[in-house]
């Protein structure tokens, strides 16, 4: 199996390959139980989050997906991710904030060409991208305070295989 590096980037993504059949991975995971993680299993798909009481606005959580490759062997995807909540709202920021430097940019255009002044759309402008580095700093700093459950959600998926 491949450990998980110490470098942690943004959804980080792994792929083990498990000496035995996708159910009984698939079982391990319903039967384990351990605080403070809660486990979700649907069809080939577990989830695995941090209880209400371990859970903060940067929780990570773990979404696997176990496929049978042969009858005796299966394969497990990993992909850590942020609450998908939150990952929306940051996307939706993150929309939010090109719509609208690409709306100053044409107004700004617009003005150009009418010979009208166009310092405060450029103004602007300049405003969304010092927001837009903002937003990447801050989910940079929540990324950076979930570094500690994701390996605790590792280490539970690596307790619960070797059972």
């Amino acid at each position: 199996m491949k450990p998980l590096s110490n470098d942690i980037v943004l959804r980080p993504r792994f792929q083990l390959d498990l000496p035995e059949p996708k159910e009984a991975a698939l079982e391990a995971f319903e039967t384990h139980r351990k605080n403070p993680f809660t486990v979700k299993r649907m069809d080939d798909h577990v989830f695995i989050k941090f209880n209400a009481e371990q859970l903060h606005f940067w929780s990570p959580q773990l979404h696997l997906e176990i496929n049978e490759t042969d009858e005796k062997n299966s394969k497990l995807y990993g992909l850590f991710g942020p609450n998908p909540t939150l990952w929306t709202f940051f996307m939706f920021l993150h929309f939010g904030v090109a719509t609208i430097f690409i709306v100053l940019g044409v107004w700004a255009y617009s003005s150009a060409s009418l010979d009208r002044p166009y310092g405060l759309q450029v103004g602007l402008m300049v405003a969304m991208v010092v927001l837009w580095f903002a937003l990447y700093a801050f989910g940079r700093a929540g990324r950076h305070k979930g570094k500690p459950q994701m390996r605790e959600l590792y280490g539970f998926m690596m307790e619960t295989l070797d059972k």
